[in-house]
């Protein structure tokens, strides 16, 4: 007997992206891995033709964040949300820089914007939390394999091992990137930002009242951590410069973050998906029935 394929499932509570996927650090992590997706001249063109990022960069980044934590943190609507991305990318097609045709749903273009989470965190988890031991970078892995099934990616279009992953990484770094318009302006110091506009009523309207002194020093902090947490071969492959004072710069930095963000209480440390899901968990655990 034949039926419809089960729905792919997300990584288990406990595992390795649900400890980290919804920390707030996760949120300094974010930029580099999205700067180093649209280093691909493909993915670069699609974004460049077919993203809000420019008009409304808030809410296209709440929109990301909440997908994201959807693929660890939602159970069964984890599934749903991968069908509704690639709904959403059937009609991403165009043409990038180099004259080449390209569909967002290409399984190298695809792929290598999921991929592109692993190397990130594996790196900027060296600055912001701790080095992963073997174990858990083997298990960080295969989590993100899980996810990248929930997004429609199939085990064939993505490197099954690390001994696999990174290889086709540096393939793909030394044959494909390259700073691109986008990559430009996702590090530009220069750039018109809007007031955030997501939030309460009140902190809109300070925030728009005061943009105009915090934009210069928001555009320069979104560089210094994108390319500071962006690993080190891909900043190269990009050619965006990094020199020893920055790096000091930034190992200072996370230093604090360290200290500072597991002492928070959790409803400050976990963002609003993440922390109803391990309340969630907790409640389940604690439900069943002792041996």
């Amino acid at each position: 007997m034949t039926g419809p394929a089960a729905d792919p499932v997300p990584p288990p509570p406990g595992g390795v992206l649900w400890t980290l996927a919804g920390d707030i650090r996760g949120l300094l992590m974010l930029p580099a891995a999205l700067t180093l997706q649209v280093a691909h001249p493909a993915v670069g063109a699609g974004v460049d033709e077919h993203s809000v990022f420019r008009t409304d960069p808030w809410g296209r980044g709440e929109r990301s964040l909440r997908s994201l934590q959807l693929w660890v943190y939602g159970g069964e609507a984890a599934a749903e949300e991968g069908r509704r991305l690639r709904e959403l990318h059937k009609t991403i097609q165009g043409t990038d820089a180099h004259g080449r045709r390209y569909h967002a749903l290409d399984p190298a273009y695809y792929s290598w914007v999921h991929a592109t989470g692993f190397p990130v965190y594996q790196h900027a988890l060296r600055y912001l939390v701790r080095p992963l031991t073997e174990a858990q970078e083997r298990t960080l892995y295969a989590e993100w394999l899980q996810v990248g099934r929930i997004l429609g990616i199939h085990d064939r279009d993505m490197p099954q091992t690390i001994e696999e992953f990174w290889p086709y990484y540096r393939k793909v770094l030394a044959d494909e990137l390259e700073a691109t318009v986008v990559v430009r302006e996702l590090i530009a110091t220069d750039q018109a930002i809007p007031p955030p506009d997501r939030g309460p009523l009140m902190l809109r309207v300070l925030l728009r009242t005061v943009w105009p002194v915090l934009l210069p020093a928001f555009v320069r902090l979104r560089r210094f951590m994108t390319i500071g947490l962006m690993p080190p071969d891909a900043r190269e492959a990009i050619g965006l410069e990094w020199t020893d004072e920055q790096e000091r710069r930034l190992r200072r930095f996370a230093r604090v973050v360290r200290a500072v963000v597991p002492v928070l209480p959790e409803r400050l440390r976990y963002l609003p998906i993440a922390r109803e899901a391990r309340r969630a968990a907790r409640i389940s655990r604690s439900d069943r029935p002792g041996r």
